[in-house]
C-alpha cells in the first residue's frame, strides 16, 4: 500500500489498518523466532506500512493544528 492510498483513507480506517497490521507484524515477529518465515521480506513490508499510516496521521494533526492557530 502506498502513501497515497493511505491518505485517501478516513482517519477510522487508517487506524483500522495500523491495527491490523500491527497484529500482523507481531505474529510475524513470533513466528520468526519460534521457526522459518515463509516471506522474510513481510516483516520489512509491514514496519514500512506501519511508518507510512504514521506519517499520514502526523501530518493530518500538524494540518488540523495549522488550521486552528490560523482561525
Amino acid at each position: 500500500m502506498e502513501a497515497k492510498e493511505l491518505r485517501e483513507m478516513s482517519d477510522d480506517q487508517l487506524v483500522a489498518t495500523l491495527k491490523d497490521t500491527s497484529q500482523s507484524l507481531f505474529r510475524l515477529t513470533i513466528q520468526s523466532q519460534t521457526e522459518k518465515l515463509d516471506v522474510p521480506t513481510e516483516l520489512k513490508r509491514n514496519r514500512r506500512l506501519i511508518a507510512r499510516i504514521k506519517t499520514v496521521q502526523n501530518e493530518r494533526l500538524m494540518a488540523a493544528k495549522t488550521t486552528e492557530e490560523t482561525n
